[in-house]
């Protein structure tokens, strides 16, 4: 059996550990490793879709980021108690045309008692940008970590 830890439930340092280890393994956007966080059957709402279990979960990660190009992420712990945890994130990226978006967002996880996330619940907004508003690239730097997030 797997096992992700930190393990819940989770105190201010554990719940930033897991917060973290989420924002680092989505910069890779590589859906096989993204989807070993999540429990085999875990259940997603992610905007207007529903993803159930690991096969959809790698399935949907790469439709989004065949989409969604140069897709860089930050997310900020919002809170914790027990298994959950609430995230606010924002992230970029640019379609085909090259547009680039500046999306914003707050997550919902539920963890297993083996660290295993199943349940994410997403609700995301997105905002047009032009290439020179750009304020996140690539994986965030160490120095950059445990920093707070812009409201816009």
């Amino acid at each position: 059996m797997m096992s992700r830890p930190p393990f819940p439930p989770f105190d201010e340092t554990t719940a930033a550990q897991k917060v973290q280890a989420a924002e680092d393994a989505w910069n890779t956007r590589d859906p096989e490793k993204v989807a070993l966080a999540y429990t085999e059957d875990s259940v997603w709402r992610n905007r207007d879709q529903h993803v159930v279990g690991r096969a959809a979960i790698v399935k949907f990660l790469t439709g989004k980021w065949n989409r969604e190009l140069d897709y860089a992420l930050r997310k900020e712990l919002w809170g914790f108690h027990g298994n959950r945890i609430a995230v606010r994130f924002q992230y970029e990226c640019h379609d085909a045309s090259g547009q680039w978006y500046r999306s914003y967002g707050n997550e919902l996880w539920e963890f297993s008692d083996d660290g295993l996330m199943r349940r994410r619940e997403a609700s995301i907004n997105d905002v047009r940008i032009g290439e020179g508003e750009r304020r996140i690239f690539g994986p965030r730097s160490v120095e950059e970590r445990g920093k707070a997030l812009p409201v816009f």
